[in-house]
């Protein structure tokens, strides 16, 4: 799945969702238990293509803002509050000039 380009994901995904329209049809018409069978593994494929083509553009995101300072809040590392919220090794070793 990886290899394919994205428009080929799309395409084969438009495909699988036909499939699964068709599928439901079938269930509410009183389809054969094959069919019935089929609705839960399209439905698991359909997730697996969602899944490489938001990573694939979550890899181009991240390439595109790598090493600048600001980046989208779904590139950014999550960590916790408090340890974004905590000084920066520089901020911390700053020393201010002592009162006389």
């Amino acid at each position: 799945l990886r290899a394919k380009s994205e428009t080929e994901l799309a395409k084969e995904l438009d495909q699988f969702k036909n499939e699964l329209s068709t599928l439901r049809v079938a269930k509410v018409a009183g389809g054969t238990a094959s069919k019935l069978g089929r609705i839960k593994v399209v439905r698991k494929t359909i997730a697996k293509y969602l899944t490489v083509i938001t990573q694939k553009n979550r890899e181009a995101v991240a390439t595109q803002f790598k090493g600048k300072k600001c980046k989208p809040a779904d590139i950014k590392d999550k960590k916790t509050r408090a340890i974004r919220r905590k000084l920066t090794n520089k901020q911390a070793n700053a020393k201010t000039s002592q009162r006389s």
